[in-house]
Formats: structure tokens, sequence, C-alpha cells
């Protein structure tokens, strides 16, 4: 990261405390993981489903890396399985036209709509059992960030976020709420029998603000992360219609 882009993070940072300090009338404190010797943290979307028999070997390594720091580790489940005799229950509509958008986008690596197949900040796609080829692609991606985000938590449980950096076209920030581990029994398809635990699934997202680059502060309500199976929470600010992810971070 730059030192210009430092700079206009630590702005952000006193943005946003600034921000809550104003709304709630009481300091805020820096939540946990600000930035470390790694950088800023890497997204990386795992689209698999429970219909496809190639999957289960993604969704360990899936589950390897969300224990490993600085990642951002989402499963993204998929529709265009259900067809062949068994309806994911987890899938949503959402993650296969965000798989079909990167598709377009013409993302580097093995791109495609398949499954399993990894996607790194929405810049590089991989088949989602080749570990070494996926951490290739994550030494890649680490470091290249033009942009951060920074999150600060008041004592009501709200969130002041700042964002800093540089964007080539408006970006937009989303949250995305997710249950950090979903056993499933299968009872048709390809994974007949089988059950399997799928690791941080995407249950909703919702776009909650724009961004156009430079330093910008936002409030996160805590009526916000309400979802009645979330566990976690993750920011990810994002080109809209499947482009590049411009930062990532869970909500602490």
């Amino acid at each position: 990261m730059s030192k210009t882009l430092l700079a206009i993070v630590a702005g952000a940072v006193a943005l946003a405390f600034s921000l809550m300090s104003t709304v709630n009338g009481g300091p805020a404190r820096a939540a946990p993981e600000q930035t470390g010797s790694l950088g800023e943290p890497v997204l990386l979307e795992l689209f698999t489903s429970q219909g496809c028999s190639s999957c289960p070997p993604a969704d360990r390594l899936s589950a390897k890396l969300a224990r490993e720091p600085g990642l951002v580790v989402i499963a993204r489940p998929v529709t265009y399985w259900d067809r062949l005799g068994w309806k994911d229950t987890l899938a949503r509509e959402g993650n296969t036209r965000l798989q079909r958008d990167y598709a377009r986008q013409v993302i580097a690596g093995y791109n495609g709509v398949y499954t399993p197949q990894f996607v790194v900040d929405g810049k590089l796609g991989e088949v989602g059992s080749r570990e070494g080829r996926t951490r290739r692609h994550i030494a890649l991606a680490r470091g290249a960030q033009n942009a951060a985000i920074r999150i600060t938590k008041a004592q009501n449980g709200d969130y002041g976020i700042g964002l800093g950096g540089e964007a080539r076209q408006p970006a937009e920030l989303w949250l995305l709420a997710i249950s950090s581990q979903e056993e499933v029994a299968i009872g048709r398809g390809e994974n007949n029998g089988r059950t399997i635990t799928y690791t941080n699934v995407l249950l909703d997202e919702t776009r909650i603000a724009r961004w156009n680059g430079g330093q910008a502060s936002h409030i996160l309500r805590s009526n916000k992360m309400l979802h009645s199976r979330a566990d976690k929470y993750a920011l990810v600010l994002r080109e809209p219609n499947g482009g590049n992810v411009l930062a990532a971070r869970w909500v602490n």
C-alpha cells in the first residue's frame, strides 16, 4: 500500500471516530484487526453447490482457509445445480448472478461459471479444490489493494465505517450476513447420503453506501445486523456488476 493511500486511510479512520463521537455523544473504540503484517484482508468467495460431487474438497479447503488471518472467506452456494434432483438449501439466486457477472468481466485465471470456483478479490478465478493455485492467487492479490475499510465501535453497539483510497469508478459498500457453519444432510443428487459442513455461508447482503474514492465515513446501525441465523458480518467494497473487490473486512 502506498504512502498516499496510508494517509488517506488514516484520514478515514479519524473521520469514523469523529462521526461516532458526534452522533453517539461518547467515545468510540477501534475494532480489533485493523491491519497487520499481511496488509489488507483478501476476499475469497467460494461458489459451491450441495448438488456437485466435486465440491466437498473445496468446501473443506474453504474451512481451512477461513481459519487463517488476513482472509475474508465467504461461501456462495449457487442455484443452477437444483434442476438435477436436489434443491440446495443454502443457495441464493444472487450468488448465481454474481458468478455470471464475474465471468462476463473476464476475470484472470480459470474463468467461467462452474463449481467449485474460488474468486479472489473479484479478479482471479480458480478451481476451488486447487489449494496451491488458490494460494498463489491470494499472494498476488495481497498488498495490491488501493482501498481500505476501517471500523470503530460505539458504546451503544453502532459502528463507524471509514473508507479510504482510490476508485477507478463509483463503488458500492455491502453488508454481508454470514452463518459461520451450516451442516446439511443431502438426500438426493450427486451427494446423496452425505452430510457436508459449509463454512461462512452468505445468508443475505445489503448495499449500505456508495463511494467515489478518497475519504468517507458512514454509520452502520446495530439494528441492521439482526438476521435471525447470522452470527457474523462482513463489509465488502466492490465495483458494481461483478467488478473488482476494492476492500473487505470482518465486522468485529
